[in-house]
């Protein structure tokens, strides 16, 4: 088992993962946020959905849901028809445009993958797929109710806030 000081540092590390993230987001088209690039790719995996369990692994509130969901459907990405199980719920779909966008999506975020990992060796990127898929797994789907009672820390030690600035920085320029 590792240490604790290894597992510090991976909370450092992986709460430094927002700069990827970011960087991935800036590849997005203008009229779709990431909020909504989300939706598109929960849909293009997992198919045809209510939008009760989009909000549930997207882990917002429906509220939220119900925003992305308006905003794809105005621009004719997914389309909302009625649950036959349910005619209050409605079910969304990836449209053709929508399944499109979701294409064109997936070959920003390689190209600009491939460009930043162009130093990278083909086991090395396979190791990361590796590591990131193990610990996903290793979390679930991590979509319910956080523990609110997480475990004691050991004696001496504390939580983690992650990154501390070295320089004074706004939230918008990190």
């Amino acid at each position: 088992m590792a240490e604790q000081a290894q597992y510090e540092e991976l909370a450092r590390q992986l709460s430094a993962v927002g700069v990827v993230k970011r960087g991935m987001g800036r590849t997005l088209p203008p009229d779709c946020p990431a909020g909504s690039a989300a939706v598109l790719t929960l849909l293009g995996r997992r198919g045809d959905m209510r939008m009760s369990k989009l909000a549930e692994l997207l882990s917002v509130d429906m509220s939220v849901t119900s925003r992305h969901v308006a905003h794809l459907a105005a621009r004719g990405w997914i389309e909302r028809f009625p649950d036959p199980a349910d005619k209050r719920s409605r079910i969304l779909r990836l449209t053709p445009a929508g399944v499109d966008l979701l294409d064109e999506l997936y070959r920003r975020t390689t190209h600009l993958l491939a460009e930043r990992l162009s130093d990278w060796s083909d086991d090395e990127v396979g190791q990361l797929i590796r590591l990131m898929t193990r610990l996903r797994a290793s979390f679930g789907e991590c979509r319910s109710t956080p523990n609110r009672h997480p475990a004691p820390l050991g004696p001496g030690s504390r939580p983690d806030p992650g990154p501390v600035p070295k320089t004074t920085r706004t939230p918008a320029s990190t």
